[in-house]
């Protein structure tokens, strides 16, 4: 795959009027039933991406495309699916692999709805799932909108990392930029890589790994911010340059749902839900994770007193070390993600916590993007919701795991939460945006 791959790349290279007619092309085939289990497609959005932040297309642009194509990707396959139905296992590719189909069938019978926004992010499901569901006469509207929102979070997961590493290898960087860099991606790697690996083996004590290991992550980070400030000023540089007024009011609206007191009532109303419904482990185990992490993440700003960054003419606050925003936008979600998986497979447990972890990664990386924390402070306000979660989730279970909620639950919460949110923002929008102004 090396040399095809590389002349590829080289002729975008040399012709990039082509690029993003290639992102939108690539990331259509990479969701497009039977093709996007054949074609390399990971791969190649990966390069089309880094070709694209060498400043041939803006993020907006590479990730807007990306969405779009991954969209049409799923159109195409669910009519395809709605228009052959029970024949479609007769089509070449399926008709010699039966086990694509039997497969992706299984998962959405077992799963409906969720099972379009969790196989988003699993490769193999990913372009079979939207045919399954044109099969099963799934009705267009439903399947239309839950494609959306996969669609949203699959090409920011999938584009943001390549377009970075595109746009930083252009940018006349710190020195000992890279060097930082990899030690705290080799940290994460090394971290994240273990708690699969441990959770996949169904370890007694896989919860426990993954706790020490965020908390030896989180001291690493405490001891050694003042060593990074390469890797700190050079991700702030990048960011800076791409900044984009709608980007902006995007990152206004993500930062302005991480707000403490906003936190605060979107956890008290997961709590007050869970009681109501008298599920009282879990709005113990909630509860605790998410107050634990506050408190924790206020002592320990205020032991630090790292300054903020001089993006903003007005902080809101003297330091910065861990966010926030970060830490309880991350506690929530892996809350809600740990609660999801469970009574699941440990793929399905993990698939679940990535999902939760894409919007608490949105609302982190919007106070780097408006300049109000340093990437580390974001990083240490993740690994510190992290290692709370995984220490509250050990203490619940010591005797009895916890249970999986009926979905009828899961139909009261979210709807609810999202409510709150979008409350939230169309309230303080306007005024959130002139105090964020630069």
């Amino acid at each position: 795959m090396g040399p095809w791959l590389d002349s590829i790349t080289g002729w975008l290279g040399a012709n990039p009027q082509w690029l993003a007619a290639a992102v939108f092309l690539v990331a259509c085939v990479e969701c497009l039933a039977i093709a996007g289990l054949i074609v390399p497609g990971t791969v190649l959005l990966f390069a089309v991406a880094v070709l694209a932040g060498s400043g041939a297309l803006s993020l907006s642009e590479t990730l807007l495309l990306g969405f779009l194509g991954g969209i049409l990707g799923d159109l195409i396959s669910y009519f395809l699916g709605r228009h052959f139905h029970q024949n479609i296992r007769r089509l070449p590719g399926l008709r010699h692999h039966p086990e694509w189909m039997a497969g992706a069938e299984s998962y959405f019978q077992r799963y409906g709805i969720a099972s379009l926004l969790v196989g988003r992010f699993i490769g193999p499901l990913r372009p079979m799932l939207p045919m399954v569901a044109g099969m099963c006469d799934m009705p267009f509207p439903r399947f239309f909108a839950v494609s959306l929102l996969a669609a949203a979070g699959w090409s920011l997961a999938y584009l943001l990392p390549g377009w970075a590493t595109g746009a930083a290898f252009r940018l006349p960087l710190p020195e000992g930029f890279w060097l930082e860099a990899g030690i705290v991606a080799a940290s994460i790697a090394v971290m994240v890589g273990l708690s699969v690996n441990s959770s996949v083996r169904r370890h007694r004590r896989a919860t426990i790994w993954i706790g020490g290991m965020s908390l030896l992550i989180l001291i690493g980070l405490f001891i050694g911010y003042p060593y990074l400030t390469a890797l700190d000023n050079g991700v702030m540089t990048l960011v800076q340059e791409h900044r984009q007024p709608a980007l902006d009011e995007i990152a206004v609206t993500l930062t302005l749902i991480g707000e403490f007191r906003n936190m605060l009532l979107f956890s008290a109303l997961l709590v007050i839900l869970l009681l109501l419904c008298k599920q009282w482990r879990q709005a113990i185990f909630a509860g605790a994770t998410m107050m634990v992490t506050a408190m924790a993440n206020t002592g320990t700003k205020y032991f630090f007193a790292r300054v903020r960054p001089e993006v903003l003419s007005d902080p809101l606050t003297t330091y910065s070390m861990p966010s926030g925003h970060a830490s309880g936008a991350f506690a929530l979600f892996l809350t809600l993600g740990v609660l999801a998986g469970r009574g699941q497979p440990p793929r399905m447990r993990l698939t679940w916590l990535l999902i939760a972890c894409i919007p608490a990664l949105a609302i982190a990386l919007s106070r780097v993007y408006l300049g109000a924390h340093w990437p580390t402070d974001i990083l240490a306000g993740a690994m510190l919701a992290s290692c709370v979660c995984a220490a509250m989730l050990w203490l619940s279970q010591r005797q009895t795991s916890l249970n999986a909620m009926p979905f009828k639950i899961w139909w009261l919460i979210l709807p609810s939460m999202v409510a709150l949110f979008g409350f939230f923002v169309l309230r303080h929008l306007p005024h959130t945006l002139l105090r964020y102004a630069y």
